[in-house]
């Protein structure tokens, strides 16, 4: 069974940092892509980042520079390092996996950048 499970969200200042991670049971990265997504208040759910299963990352515009997308397999986690945040960043994020064609959703960590 494919359960994920965030964490380390929380209230920042403009510029500081934030480290999330994905607690995963049930996933082989090895196999399969891992995905940040957020979702502001009002807004459309938005990709961030996405790891492959060979360890390629990628970026959406709005982060690329700022944040890091990190697996550890013996650990069976994914992180989601943010340094330089902005207010915009301000959201629940949510890891993500999709499995045989099913998608995989944790119930997500709340970040809020402001002063």
């Amino acid at each position: 069974q494919v359960q994920l499970v965030e964490s380390g969200g929380g209230l920042v200042q403009p510029g500081g940092s934030l480290r999330l991670s994905c607690a995963t049971s049930g996933v082989i990265f090895s196999r399969y892509a891992m995905y940040w997504y957020r979702q502001a208040p009002g807004k459309q759910c938005e990709w961030v980042a996405t790891i492959t299963s060979g360890s390629n990352t990628g970026y959406s515009n709005s982060v690329r520079g700022r944040f890091t997308i990190s697996s550890d397999n013996a650990k069976n986690t994914l992180y989601l390092q943010m340094n330089s945040l902005k207010p915009e960043d301000t959201a629940v994020y949510y890891c993500n996996t999709v499995i045989d064609r099913r998608d995989y959703w944790g119930q997500g960590t709340q970040v809020t950048v402001s002063s």
